[in-house]
């Protein structure tokens, strides 16, 4: 499908995405309060630093830090590793491959319309407590405030390219969720999810510092939350997109393997 052909379909694609989101409001809701991890380690930590920092994390810093990963999380999840594993093993992948549009434009446009209604439960909570609680750890600096969107487009488009690439796989293996399972422990650890990277013992602080998992999560958060000069929001930033070309360069490949064996096998 060309571009211009695509860019024509996106608002009709934006409108089906905000209908399959409403039409499946009690999944959505669902998913939208098992992200909401980040709320217990803040009271678990924030008593941690109650009387005295912690390796330089006050209260009110544990509290911007963990409403910052609720937000980020929020805005940039995704849940399409589990639509395309269960749309290959019920077959009904064959109908959408016979559409003119890329499933992954189709599932990326989808994925898009529902950010709005994200926002409904958790960020209002945590805007509420941001603000009253850990507004004195938030960033000021006008660089890093200007660079926070980019940041977390960013954030979303890895995400999303990672979680296609698990689903893909599913072309491959039946048990995905198994798969599923390991790639959010790893996240959970490597992207600053449950606790910040710079607590981590310091070989895996050094792994998380290049893995794609701080670039879907931890980025974001830490424009909002540490002071930074211009050569790391460079860093990060230039991070991010070379992760965002990475792994959509390897979701693609993944998906096109995938497809011919798909094909092969008559599905």
């Amino acid at each position: 499908m060309s571009l211009s052909r695509t860019l024509r379909a996106l608002p009709t694609l934006l409108r089906v995405g905000v209908a399959e989101t409403v039409a499946y409001r009690a999944e959505f809701l669902v998913w939208i309060l098992t992200t909401t991890l980040p709320l217990v380690m803040l009271g678990l930590w924030s008593s941690v630093a109650a009387e005295a920092p912690f390796r330089g994390y006050t209260s009110a810093g544990f509290t911007a830090y963990y409403l910052s990963t609720l937000i980020v999380r929020n805005l940039t999840g995704s849940w399409v590793a589990w639509q395309v594993s269960e749309e290959i093993r019920l077959g009904a992948m064959s109908m959408r491959l016979l559409r003119p549009l890329h499933p992954y434009v189709a599932f990326a446009s989808s994925h898009v319309a529902a950010i709005p209604f994200r926002t409904v439960v958790a960020l209002p909570i945590a805007v509420i407590l941001l603000v009253s609680s850990g507004a004195s750890a938030l960033t000021t600096e006008p660089l890093q405030l200007a660079m926070i969107i980019p940041s977390l487009i960013l954030a979303w488009v890895i995400t999303f390219n990672v979680m296609f690439m698990l689903g893909a796989i599913g072309f491959f293996v039946t048990k995905t969720m198994a798969l599923l399972n390991l790639y959010f422990g790893m996240f959970s650890l490597f992207s600053g999810y449950l606790l910040p990277i710079d607590l981590l013992p310091w070989v895996l602080r050094k792994a998380a510092e290049v893995m794609p998992f701080r670039f879907m999560l931890s980025s974001p958060v830490e424009l909002m939350t540490i002071p930074l000069d211009a050569a790391d929001v460079a860093t990060i930033l230039f991070g991010q997109l070379a992760w965002a070309i990475v792994t959509l360069l390897l979701a693609l490949w993944v998906w096109n393997r995938g497809i011919k064996r798909f094909e092969a096998v008559g599905g």
